[in-house]
């Protein structure tokens, strides 16, 4: 069995790629986040209107209103389920990183 100190340095390593873990997780909600407040902003543009623009590939061509509101309530749904996963996997990487940040303070007082 490793003696304290090594375990420990080990708990202090681990709990650095948990914080580091936790940032590449907010960073991807961040993204996620502007791309559903593109879809809104979208989404609230096209209201009212007949029909409207949308870029596919290179070309730009016109689709009805509807067809484009389905298309970015199905993405900004797909968006949000997202942002709910990684919230939640966040949720468990904290409470993870708050049980060994406990552990690591008892093991140096001592």
């Amino acid at each position: 069995m490793a003696n304290p100190d090594t375990e420990t340095q080990n708990k202090i390593q681990q709990l650095q790629i948990l914080e580091q873990s936790v940032q590449n997780l907010n960073v991807q909600k961040q993204q996620f986040q502007m791309q559903l407040t593109e879809i809104e902003s979208a989404l609230e543009e096209i209201k009212g209107k007949d029909s409207a623009y949308k870029i596919v590939g290179n070309v730009m061509i016109s689709k009805k209103v509807k067809d484009i509101e389905e298309d970015l309530n199905s993405r900004k749904e797909l968006i949000t389920v997202r942002i709910n996963s990684l919230e939640n996997q966040e949720k468990k990487v904290k409470e993870k990183i708050s049980a060994m940040q406990k552990d690591v303070m008892q093991a140096l007082k001592k």
